[in-house]
């Protein structure tokens, strides 16, 4: 059986556009604060953290080279979800933050967002 799998950017990248800063994707800290604050909850996914150059040959492996921006939720193998935004060779995906949000509150009991 397969696991949802969450990809995230790894802190503390350099973009070439903008030479000699660091950064970090603040919707990647968003949803790590999140793993943090709920690890028992964080261990029934998995959770790749990525470079940020791409191609990021992980994600086009299970999202489609068109699909590459983080954060992304790969679900397991034959699930679908509400907050689904699309999907690759039969695999529905989640590309958006707040979807992600969503979801990890749907499918692993995560507390929700106080709105």
């Amino acid at each position: 059986m397969t696991r949802d799998r969450l990809f995230l950017l790894r802190p503390g990248f350099e973009d070439p556009a903008f030479p000699g800063r660091r950064f970090y994707c603040w919707h990647c800290a968003l949803i790590e604060g999140l793993l943090v604050s709920f690890p028992q909850l964080a261990d029934r996914l998995d959770v790749e953290r990525i470079a940020w150059p791409r191609p990021r040959h992980a994600v086009i492996a299970l999202a489609g080279e068109e699909n590459q921006s983080l954060p992304l939720l790969v679900l397991a193998v034959g699930a679908t979800s509400p907050h689904q935004t699309g999907s690759h060779q039969g695999r529905a995906f989640i590309a958006d933050k707040d979807a992600i949000l969503g979801a990890l509150s749907e499918r692993h009991s995560f507390p929700d967002p106080h709105p």
